[in-house]
């Protein structure tokens, strides 16, 4: 018999990952749904509508709506009673486990998609995250960070905590047609010449974005023609960076994109890539680390999240330390400059990441179901 998986997860739009792991999962053993906690429809509902897999929205705009959202959550699963519950991101955690847990819904899971960001910003929702995680029968790290923050700061029994890393279809990152590339430098008005430093973060003061901008200040005095494109650019922070970035840089020196739907073709428009957050503990886990390797771009990092598992300072990557925005300016200016240690670190990135290749992490998932 079929185990019947339901994952509910929480104000997202797209999400390639939940896009692999409904194409990825094993559908002669298992039956996957989804609870969609949004405020509206969304890219996810409608590939997943048509892909034929089962979808249920359930209005989700704040707050407000906790208790009309467990009340339809509850009679949903009341009458479509799942095996397996599997909750994405802290709404889907509290409602989704919550409800799980009042229907006894013997195998209760969630996936921990943040590290010390509570502690560190948020005091009152760590009470939150301690209630999921005691809701929860299982919970799956994304990262060895992730999972000593659960079990050395929130006390959690080891034998609940499973370590997961994301996975990643790598091949989507490689071959990337040109015209797709294309597309994405004439809609955003990127120019042809001079070197492309590239930036994929929401404007979160953590990742780092100030110490990038002003390493790029540094950088134009070598390369004067070089553009600064930061992706994703938008978050609680925004207003901020972007005060930041006019005091700072130059008019047309730099492109902000709020959001690329063709991740895939973004990454080849970087000569260099930088993801510096400004401690060890911020990230979760940072799927851009994995992406960038994937696509063949020359890297600055600094170790946060999964990257110390698997960066290492020029084999795979350049690693600068915590917030130092001239070690920044100036593994960027050796990526540009030394075109024998920029082959050597794609050819390795490339080698570095196969641990993270999809199949390895849909078997877990799957091993964890059962």
């Amino acid at each position: 018999m079929k185990k019947n998986i339901s994952y509910i997860i929480s104000n997202i739009d797209k999400a390639i990952a939940f896009e692999w792991i409904a194409n990825g999962l094993d559908s002669k053993r298992f039956k996957l749904e989804f609870i969609l906690l949004n405020p509206s429809n969304s890219v996810l509902e409608r590939y997943l509508v048509d892909k034929g897999i089962t979808v249920k929205r359930i209005r989700l705009r704040g707050k407000k709506d906790y208790p009309m959202a467990l009340f339809k959550l509850f009679w949903y699963w009341l009458w479509h009673r799942p095996h397996v519950v599997h909750a994405h991101l802290f709404d889907a955690n509290i409602i989704g486990l919550l409800v799980a847990k009042i229907l006894g819904i013997k195998q209760r899971i969630y996936t921990r998609h943040h590290s010390s960001y509570h502690h560190d910003n948020f005091p009152k929702a760590v009470k939150w995250d301690l209630r999921a995680n005691s809701w929860a029968t299982d919970i799956v790290a994304i990262s060895q960070n992730v999972a000593q923050i659960l079990v050395q700061m929130e006390h959690v029994p080891t034998n609940k905590v499973h370590l997961i890393h994301h996975g990643f279809d790598l091949m989507s990152f490689r071959n990337i047609e040109a015209y797709r590339i294309e597309k994405i430098r004439t809609k955003n008005k990127i120019p042809n010449q001079g070197p492309k430093i590239g930036v994929i973060a929401r404007y979160i003061k953590w990742k780092g974005h100030v110490y990038i901008i002003d390493a790029f200040k540094s950088l134009q005095a070598t390369y004067p023609q070089a553009h600064l494109i930061l992706a994703n650019a938008a978050g609680p922070d925004a207003k901020a960076m972007q005060e930041h970035l006019v005091q700072t840089l130059p008019k047309g020196s730099y492109t902000e994109i709020r959001f690329e739907p063709d991740l895939f073709a973004l990454y080849p428009l970087f000569d260099v890539y930088v993801h510096t957050p400004i401690d060890a503990q911020s990230e979760a886990f940072g799927q851009t680390y994995i992406e960038a390797l994937a696509a063949g771009i020359p890297s600055v990092f600094t170790l946060s999240g999964v990257a110390p598992e698997f960066i290492q300072h020029e084999y795979n990557a350049l690693v600068v330390g915590f917030k130092d925005s001239n070690a920044i300016s100036m593994a960027c200016h050796r990526l540009l400059s030394e075109p024998q240690l920029r082959e050597q670190l794609i050819k390795n990135g490339k080698e570095s990441i196969t641990e993270f290749e999809l199949s390895p992490f849909i078997k877990k998932l799957e091993n964890l179901y059962n």
